[in-house]
């Protein structure tokens, strides 16, 4: 038995899905649209129930990949019952896609959500007197708390096993005539669905004009009768009206709202301030940075100004300061990951080439990699808070209004904020946009929102030259590689917009929904399903990669075993090694490395990292030598110092791992999501010009990032200056081109936040 949920974005679906299937959930693509396949199994009826979970959506109209793949999915798979989950707080606005399902022969099963919102706030709805209206069954529940989750499923499976007809809301309006008759063409011909498919063809729907050409002839002279000039032809928008006429007459006197509700709610006194105009933005980099705080700081709250040198140092805990939750986690992981490996290669004997692969290659590399799991899940666990509580919505209007005339509407912000856990999802989520210029704008531009996948290499590099450079802090160096990728997309955004990809940014319409208290299920969910992608990299990409890299820096041409530098792919490394000394992690002996590293995070990110984790256990003596001066005196850490090294008597490591990580954050990211690219880019002569348009943004940012480093180095207050010279020139140029643009209210509403 197959049940489908379906309702508007932001009703409580996906948490309604979650609380049903629980662990069972997993997540695919509709075949041959990259839209999210959501699925899992119900096993509380007298059979399991497989639970599809269809796109969110306002309609069956087929403007977007999400409604064509809930229709087609409704009325080809015909599933034994759909769930319409309603939400009870906007019930007139929902209530028009329910209008819609009830025109299908599908059972159909009403689930008003937010009902102990609605009571909580005074308000109340009579769900008996809808049912009675509706046809259908009808039943309150809270997919967040799990109130009547049992009787509602009970509902559906009584549902799924009677025979239904569907019926319009139209039958009885202006169009009723013509309604009829449309229908009896439907039912003359044995079509199911006739109800449906009758007001869509009277709609001149795209998709029904095309399936069906012959009735859609005939009913085109029979609009043409009742059509003397009062419709102008525009019969979509005649049904609209008639929905919403039915709904409000209806239904309006069913549902009891809260007094306070004609003050403002309790999100609209939030909004006041966190999308206020001016502080929105900053508010936004505030609660940006205290994530990061919590995840990679050695500070935390900076309770290190009141512990005294000398009197607290705790193995993992922290040094004269404690570290934040992400740290003590990773330190408790490297501890164990450095435990294994240590067992493993005292268990076996020394100079023999497996020992080598095993110890040196394979656990080297994998376990640096495996060792940054949990500050990606604490990371993860404040993104995930931050998008089910409301804010990230939020976050997409903000930016909408900053960032408009740069070519980025909020509506793109969606997908490429997506990009912070995987660049590929967000790729894919590009679907959504209508306008072909932003969509391939935002395609080239989802690499520069630094992914899960890149995160070891800024928390990598951020820990050991924290450590090892005191005027340097792990929070700050991770934040800055995200707020560069931001930087750097609205800057190429404009860039594009003028040049390859030309076209005006669309106006953006998107719900505000309420704020509320993220689920504790929910984001365990969305956890596992992150651990397990990544494990399942670092089983399989990861360590096949890990394999490759250990033997060609162990051997030479000749299949003798040599030191790194003499290796394959160190001799191949030193022959390119030259183009990348202008950006300061070429330089030095151990420049190849890091060039190796960089390349090798084309077929992964967690690569970069892994790579010199091989490098580090292939040379271990090597890469110690001189390290005792650090408080990281680790192989790897050692080796990671050793990026850019001097420049006359300048030390230029810092510049050089800035450098660094700015090239892996802009340039191509992984094949996986290079495929993605493709297949949306439409071609590969599209493809081929985002990839150079990658790396070219890439060598250039890292060139500048470098040599104003090395600037910065030599006078501080110089190269001070110059960036506040640089700001307050970009400013300057903004406010001259958008005078009367910024702060100016949009012809178009920007956000629609309910009744």
């Amino acid at each position: 038995m197959k049940f489908a949920l379906a309702g508007n974005p932001n009703s409580g679906k996906t948490t309604l899905f979650n609380a049903l299937t629980g662990s069972t959930a997993h997540v695919g693509n509709w075949p041959g649209v990259t839209v999210d396949k959501r699925t899992g199994t119900y096993k509380k009826l007298d059979e399991k129930v497989e639970i599809v979970d269809l796109p969110g959506i306002y309609s069956l109209s087929p403007y977007t990949p999400e409604e064509i793949v809930s229709r087609n999915f409704i009325l080809d798979e015909k599933p034994d019952c759909v769930i319409n989950i309603v939400d009870v707080t906007n019930l007139e606005r929902n209530l028009y896609l329910t209008t819609q399902l009830l025109e299908t022969d599908t059972p159909v099963v009403i689930a008003l959500n937010m009902t102990d919102a609605l009571s909580k706030a005074g308000g109340r709805v009579d769900s008996a007197g809808l049912e009675k209206e509706l046809g259908v069954p009808v039943t309150e529940i809270s997919a967040l708390k799990g109130t009547n989750l049992s009787e509602l499923m009970d509902k559906a499976y009584k549902a799924a096993k009677i025979d239904r007809k569907g019926s319009s809301v139209i039958k009885n309006g202006i169009l009723s005539s013509v309604y009829d008759k449309v229908y009896k063409l439907y039912e003359q011909n044995g079509i199911a669905d006739a109800a449906f498919h009758a007001v869509k063809l009277i709609e001149k729907d795209e998709l029904e004009t095309k399936k069906y050409p012959d009735l859609a002839e005939e009913a085109g002279s029979l609009t043409s009768e009742v059509d003397t000039g009062l419709f102008e032809g525009d019969f979509e928008g005649v049904v609209a009206d008639l929905r919403y006429k039915y709904i409000e007459h209806k239904f309006s006197g069913l549902i009891k709202k809260a007094e306070q509700e004609r003050a403002l709610s309790k999100s609209d006194r939030i909004d006041r301030i966190l999308t206020h105009k001016v502080w929105g933005i900053p508010i936004f980099l505030a609660i940006m940075l205290a994530v990061f705080h919590l995840t990679f700081s050695e500070n935390f709250l900076l309770l290190g100004l009141f512990i005294k040198e000398g009197t607290f140092d705790i193995p993992i805990l922290g040094t004269d300061a404690l570290n934040s939750p992400g740290v003590i986690l990773f330190n408790a992981m490297d501890w164990l990951t450095a435990t294994i490996g240590d067992a493993v290669s005292g268990a076996m004997p020394e100079g023999t080439w497996y020992t080598g692969l095993i110890c040196d290659g394979l656990l080297s590399g994998v376990f640096s990699v495996l060792s940054f799991i949990p500050q990606i899940l604490v990371l993860f666990l404040f993104l995930s808070i931050l998008e089910d509580s409301g804010y990230m919505a939020r976050v997409a209007f903000i930016l909408d209004r900053a960032f408009r005339k740069f070519g980025l509407s909020g509506k793109a912000f969606m997908p490429l904020i997506m990009c912070f856990g995987c660049a590929v999802p967000g790729i894919m989520a590009t679907r959504t946009l209508e306008n072909e210029a932003e969509r391939k704008r935002t395609v080239m531009l989802a690499p520069f929102f630094s992914c899960g996948a890149k995160l070891p290499i800024w928390a990598a590099f951020g820990g050991v030259f924290a450590l090892a450079y005191t005027n340097l802090n792990a929070t700050l160096i991770v934040y800055s590689m995200y707020i560069l990728g931001i930087a750097v997309a609205v800057l190429a955004s404009l860039l594009l917009k003028k040049t390859v990809v030309k076209g005006e940014t669309p106006p953006f319409i998107m719900e505000l929904p309420e704020y509320r208290m993220p689920q504790f299920k929910n984001t365990m969910i969305y956890l596992w399903q992150k651990l397990k992608h990544y494990i399942f990299r670092a089983a399989t990409i990861i360590t096949g990669a890990v394999i490759v890299i250990w033997f060609l820096t162990s051997f030479n041409f000749r299949l003798q075993m040599v030191d790194a530098e003499f290796s394959i792919i160190g001799i191949i490394s030193k022959w390119f090694t030259w183009l990348f000394v202008p950006l300061g992690f070429g330089m030095g002996d151990k420049g190849w490395m890091f060039v190796v590293a960089a390349f090798t995070g084309l077929i992964a990110k967690e690569m970069v990292v892994g790579t010199l984790g091989v490098f580090a256990g292939i040379s271990e003596d090597e890469a110690l030598e001189g390290s005792a001066d650090y408080l990281f005196a680790s192989s790897l850490g050692a080796v990671m110092l050793a990026i850019g090294g001097t420049l006359g008597d300048i030390d230029v490591s810092v510049p050089a791992m800035f450098s660094f990580m700015a090239f892996n954050l802009l340039s191509v990211p992984c094949m996986a999501a290079v495929a993605a690219a493709n297949g949306e880019l439409g071609g590969k002569k599209n493809t081929l010009t985002a990839i150079a348009f990658w790396m070219i943004t890439a060598y250039a940012v890292s060139l500048a990032v470098f040599w104003y480093g090395v600037f910065f180095k030599v006078s501080v207050v110089a190269a001070s200056v110059v960036l506040a010279l640089i700001v307050a020139a970009l400013i300057t140029l903004a406010v001259l081109k958008y005078k009367g643009v910024i702060g100016a209210k949009s012809a178009v509403k920007q956000s629609i936040k309910g009744e």
